[in-house]
């Protein structure tokens, strides 16, 4: 089993967000879980990486031609996959991974689970997806998730496809006993 965790290129703000990355990549890797990710040696990308391997976990990296520079590929990984394009990142990600994880991160973390959550919504995948919500990071974003199934843009069943958990042991027991729900692949309509 792998899963992906989608995290920032830098560290953040608050120093419980590298403890937090510690924390998973260390407990994915003691768990027999393999961690796919950005390829990246820095930010919370790196610490995930890192920690992930000193605790003897395969650690699969995938990163664009284009940031290898930028991002600083990380050298020292299991596995690390150059493509070519972004879109052919998310892909192999999606391909590797048996469910998604985000830590704290910016615009490319969100939009990378969104759409693997989107993906979940129209029934490409039935595969777990979740944020880790360290020191209460995605709460305005959670809160803003439930207005939208107040206003009737996303439906209450799509809305419990994304788990969100502060605590570590939470999150991954969540994860392990996911069962997504039937959808209609083609009108993402909950299944009756």
């Amino acid at each position: 089993m792998r899963l992906c965790v989608f995290s920032g290129s830098s560290p953040g703000r608050s120093p419980a967000y590298a403890d937090a990355a510690r924390d998973l990549g260390d407990a994915l890797a003691r768990s027999g879980i393999g961690l796919v990710y950005g390829g990246a040696s820095v930010g919370l990308m790196g610490v995930i990486a890192d920690a992930a391997q000193a605790a003897g976990g395969e650690v699969i990296g995938v990163m664009p031609r284009s940031l290898m520079e930028k991002e600083i590929g990380h050298p020292g990984l299991t596995d690390l996959r150059v493509v070519g394009s972004m879109h052919e990142r998310k892909a192999l990600m999606a391909e590797l991974s048996d469910g998604f994880i985000a830590l704290p991160g910016g615009a490319g973390t969100l939009e990378e689970l969104f759409e693997v959550w989107t993906w979940a919504q129209l029934g490409h995948h039935r595969k777990p997806c979740a944020l880790y919500n360290v020191e209460g990071y995605y709460d305005a974003l959670a809160a803003f998730l439930d207005q939208t199934v107040e206003e009737r843009f996303v439906k209450q069943a799509h809305r419990e496809m994304l788990i969100v958990e502060r605590d570590l042991d939470a999150l991954l027991a969540a994860i392990a006993s996911y069962e997504a729900p039937l959808v209609d692949k083609w009108i993402g309509r909950a299944a009756t």
